[in-house]
């Protein structure tokens, strides 16, 4: 049996958990700042900090683990949401209640990246498969 997968599975649950909501964290707050910063160069991605925070949970989350892939879906779509709602307000109203019973006027541009962001979030905080 390969070493890293033997040490990889003495890791408990609870701790995989932990350091895979650490990865995410870190890899949210990198895609937000990230996000801004591309939007102010003239490029539009929505989609990056869902997509870094799944990749830097998988990357700390030493064994696969499906509960910290969903959260991170989960996670990812709303701060994909939130980086939508700070950064391109509706004009009739900036309130978050009113973006958020208006999601379906967003454009389908964003909502697709939205749902990239989603998916690659959970896919990517799912960890490493077992050998």
């Amino acid at each position: 049996m390969n070493e890293a997968f033997t040490t990889h599975s003495r890791v408990p649950a609870p701790i995989n958990f932990l350091l895979g909501l650490l990865g995410g964290a870190v890899g949210g707050f990198l895609g937000y700042f990230g996000f801004v910063w591309l939007m102010k160069q003239g490029y539009y991605a929505v989609a990056l900090p869902g997509v870094l925070l799944g990749i830097f949970a998988g990357l700390l989350a030493p064994r696969r683990s499906w509960p910290l892939g969903i959260l991170c879906g989960v996670l990812a779509l709303g701060l994909g949401l939130f980086a939508e709602w700070q950064n391109h307000p509706f004009t009739a109203d900036a309130s978050l209640d009113y973006f958020l019973k208006h999601l379906g006027d967003l454009k389908s541009v964003t909502q697709v990246m939205l749902g990239v962001g989603t998916l690659a979030g959970f896919w990517f905080a799912l960890g490493k498969k077992a050998a």
